[in-house]
């Protein structure tokens, strides 16, 4: 984005959502955040990725997805060194090209001045504030939430995934993050608190 005012706007609509600050395992959403999914980072920043985030829009009529970078920060890296903003404000129009042109573009020709490269934590959502992704590269992994019943959200999982829990997301994606393969006992626990099972979402 080469637009100030668009990207305070997508910070904006993105901190309704996410408190920028928290980072995982402690609860980066705003709202209850259980009954979550998770999958590898990388994957949502793959072109294949946006029809999974398309349809995540779609279910509370929100007409844009709003990608916003917290790491690393736009006035220490992104503007200094390439004159842009790391955001995107995309329709829902769009198709995989029109993502990848936007999270792969590479200002000045430098491949680490593309988000898919250089986005260390990321935040993305919709004009309603509904749902939200959240992915963290060290981590290695990314939450989503905003699954109106379960039924939609088994469906999504099924016809985007693979997406885990966060039981399985502790067992097969973050133990790769961590030195010995081997998950830190507190932030599993506190994973588990803030992104967890629950009863409470509708079938």
């Amino acid at each position: 984005m080469a637009d100030r005012k668009g990207y305070l706007d997508v910070r904006t609509h993105v901190s309704t959502v996410f408190n920028p600050n928290a980072r995982l395992p402690n609860q980066v959403f705003r709202g209850d955040a259980r009954n979550s999914l998770f999958c590898e980072f990388d994957a949502v920043l793959a072109p294949e990725f946006w029809p999974a985030l398309r349809a995540m829009a779609g279910w509370h009529g929100d007409r844009q997805v709003e990608l916003l970078v917290l790491e690393p920060d736009c006035d220490e890296f992104y503007f200094p060194e390439y004159r842009v903003y790391p955001a995107v404000s995309l329709s829902v129009e769009a198709d995989l090209d029109d993502y990848w042109a936007a999270i792969g573009y590479e200002p000045d020709d430098d491949v680490m001045g593309s988000i898919a490269i250089s986005a260390k934590v990321i935040a993305v959502t919709g004009p309603s504030g509904r749902w939200g992704c959240w992915g963290e590269r060290d981590a290695e992994i990314a939450v989503f939430q905003g699954f109106p019943n379960a039924t939609v959200r088994n469906e999504w999982r099924t016809q985007f995934g693979p997406f885990l829990g966060v039981s399985g997301a502790l067992d097969t994606y973050l133990p790769l993050a961590f030195a010995g393969r081997t998950v830190p006992g507190e932030y599993a626990a506190i994973l588990a608190t803030n992104y967890g099972p629950s009863t409470d979402l509708p079938s």
